[in-house]
């Protein structure tokens, strides 16, 4: 049966162009449309569709309030929201995220032709629907709650998975944590990185995808909700203690060392890497060339495989990597990857990243260990 979808937006002529796109593909059929949020909310009521495409600024009732309804009345509903590259519709963007939203996509700019438009949305839509609005998808357990007491971190998952060993012997405290994640990533980071203590010992650098204007906001409301300095990354810039970076969009950021020796960041405008850019995998790779095997890799939920070549670069230099779980991942792409091919040492729910790092760069034990020896 084809993955249902409703399309709201105010312009007519988008909507059309949608309608085009999705129905080429035989797996997606578009059930209906509108052109406000009042209209979605009936309409999602009516067709009861698997996925509603929807935009962030309309009259009548904006794509946030319809949002939080149909979240709402019907939560396992997913809802990708269609925003602009500006910085209202991205600041309302991250909003919609913060408020349920499953992932977004920005509307094309600058594209020079309709047909460039519709193959631009083409390539970064469609996947979305097909990922997040599949039947058989686990759902995720949204913030769940801490397990008290002692933890078994190191027993296959639920589907079989065993997790990795590690290649190093006694203790090593890693000087850099590189985290990559995508879908559902900025939910996911508002719970992770707040969680973490002002006083972490080591930098911790993020590539989240998105593109620019998004990333410098996700990086001034993680700052305001966290002990830690959160920055969007800028060339040459020293990295130390306490700091967390954020890849900015539409440029990879690496590490590397300036000519005192002291590790900073460089901005690199080279191609996509796995169609994305920023990327991870250059990141974690740099991270080893500088750090050798004191990098550890933090790998979340996400849809592709972004972040499977830079982790088993870490893993072969003797650093660890940590996968987010698969029950708590908005899509579980490019941790399960990694988890799959047997690089994570550890997999842990969302709400116990934050713990499993602390753990890593604070503790005595082994990263493996699970708790206090």
């Amino acid at each position: 049966m084809p993955i249902s979808v409703v399309l709201v937006d105010d312009s007519a002529v988008v909507r059309r162009m949608l309608a085009h796109i999705i129905s080429a593909d035989p797996d997606v059929e578009v059930v209906g449309s509108a052109s406000n949020g009042k209209k979605a909310v009936d309409a999602v009521e009516s067709l009861k569709p698997d996925v509603v495409v929807l935009d962030v600024e309309m009259p009548v009732m904006d794509g946030i309030e319809a949002l939080t309804i149909i979240k709402h009345r019907q939560p396992e509903t997913v809802v990708i929201m269609f925003s602009t590259l500006t910085n209202r519709g991205a600041s309302a963007t991250l909003d919609a995220l913060t408020h349920g939203a499953d992932d977004y996509i920005t509307k094309p700019s600058n594209t020079g032709s309709l047909e460039a438009a519709a193959r631009e949305i083409n390539e970064s839509l469609l996947p979305r629907i097909k990922a997040l609005g599949a039947p058989d998808r686990p759902r995720p357990v949204r913030r769940p709650a801490a397990t008290p007491g002692p933890r078994s971190v190191r027993k296959a998952s639920p589907d079989g998975i065993r997790l990795s060993t590690p290649r190093r012997t006694g203790l090593l405290r890693p000087e850099v944590i590189v985290l990559a994640i995508s879908t559902g990533g900025p939910d996911a980071l508002n719970t992770l990185v707040p969680s973490l203590p002002g006083n972490l010992p080591v930098p911790l650098l993020i590539t989240q995808h998105m593109p620019p204007i998004f990333t410098k906001l996700l990086a001034e409301r993680l700052d305001k909700a966290s002990a830690l300095t959160v920055r969007e990354g800028v060339e040459g810039a020293l990295i130390g203690p306490g700091e967390v970076w954020l890849a900015p969009g539409g440029t990879h950021m690496v590490v590397t060392r300036d000519g005192d020796g002291r590790p900073c960041l460089h901005l690199d405008d080279g191609p996509p890497v796995k169609s994305c850019k920023p990327a991870a995998d250059p990141m974690f790779t740099s991270a080893v060339d500088v750090f050798g095997e004191h990098v550890l890799g933090v790998v979340m939920t996400g849809m592709g495989n972004d972040g499977h070549h830079g982790a088993e670069r870490v893993r072969d230099a003797g650093g660890a990597i940590i996968c987010q779980d698969q029950d708590t991942s908005v899509v579980w792409g490019m941790p399960g990857v990694v988890a799959r091919a047997g690089l994570a040492e550890q997999l842990r729910p969302l709400t116990e990243i934050g713990k499993a790092i602390v753990e890593a760069t604070t503790l005595s034990a082994p990263l493996t260990s699970g708790h206090r020896p």
